[in-house]
């Protein structure tokens, strides 16, 4: 199998660089479980030779589950870093990927050329606004606008929450404006942001879960966040310190809450 890099001329500065923190990107983020995939099939996301644009693809980490599942897959990410992770683990798997350099809000795709578009994890970093129109305009009538998101829960007491208490006593700077969502795992903005690009027929779906990770492998995942990712290098290792001296009092591997917050609309036919 081959995979194909496209790069795209008008392509815009992200609010925060991931390619920085590109491997603990692809190696820590353990991305969706089977059942958010499932749910989405039953939506008529993801179905064998279904043409879909994965927009925010990251390191592909839905793009690849759709294109396993036969799928004909097109990423499109800004970062050229996260884009080279993707293509490397797309051909370690043996799945046939055109990953496109380019921003949600402007892909430079063919209009009407798919069935359906997909967004894991990265709606908020959009000009919503406008991706939702360049949704609209990808795909064909009656096509699907899927958005789905994994978050971890800062339960009371819990090494999450302990663990964002250290994010912000590392920090120099205020996070990000786009990052500031504070939802636990809830998003009421979302359907009026499909509602008012046109989509109809909303459906909403979720879930809760725990995903179990190793001391080390918890580092990562905090070092490919936007909190951690954004921090000076001299913070970000102070961070580690920390964040390491707070782990030494959980079992190795711990479990960690998270939440499925999922949403699909449809183009008029």
């Amino acid at each position: 199998m081959t995979n194909t890099l496209i790069d795209h001329q008008a392509v815009a500065r992200p609010v925060v660089d991931f390619g920085v923190a590109a491997g603990d990107y692809a190696t820590h983020r353990l991305g969706h479980p089977e059942e958010t995939y499932r749910r989405l099939a039953a939506l008529g996301v993801g179905h064998p030779g279904q043409g879909l644009a994965d927009l925010g693809t990251g390191t592909g980490a839905a793009a690849r589950v759709f294109a396993a599942a036969g799928a004909r897959v097109v990423g499109v990410d800004p970062s050229s870093a996260l884009l080279a992770e993707a293509a490397r683990l797309a051909a370690t798997d043996g799945l046939a990927v055109t990953w496109r350099q380019g921003v949600a809000e402007a892909t430079g795709l063919p209009s009407g050329a798919f069935d359906a578009v997909t967004v894991a994890q990265a709606w908020h970093w959009f000009d919503r606004p406008r991706a939702a129109a360049e949704a609209r305009r990808l795909l064909r009538p009656a096509g699907v606008l899927a958005l789905f998101y994994l978050d971890w829960l800062p339960l009371r007491g819990s090494i999450v929450e302990q663990t964002l208490a250290l994010v912000q006593r590392h920090r120099t700077e205020p996070m990000p404006a786009a990052t500031a969502i504070g939802h636990h795992g809830v998003y009421p903005e979302l359907p009026g942001d499909l509602t008012d690009a046109g989509f109809t027929d909303l459906e909403l779906f979720g879930f809760d879960l725990t995903q179990i990770y190793g001391h080390a492998g918890w580092l990562g995942r905090m070092r490919a966040s936007a909190g951690v990712a954004t921090m000076p290098l001299a913070a970000q290792t102070a961070f580690a310190v920390d964040l390491r001296a707070l782990l030494a009092g959980y079992p190795d591997p711990t479990p960690i809450p998270h939440r499925v917050f999922g949403l699909v609309g449809r183009a008029p036919r």
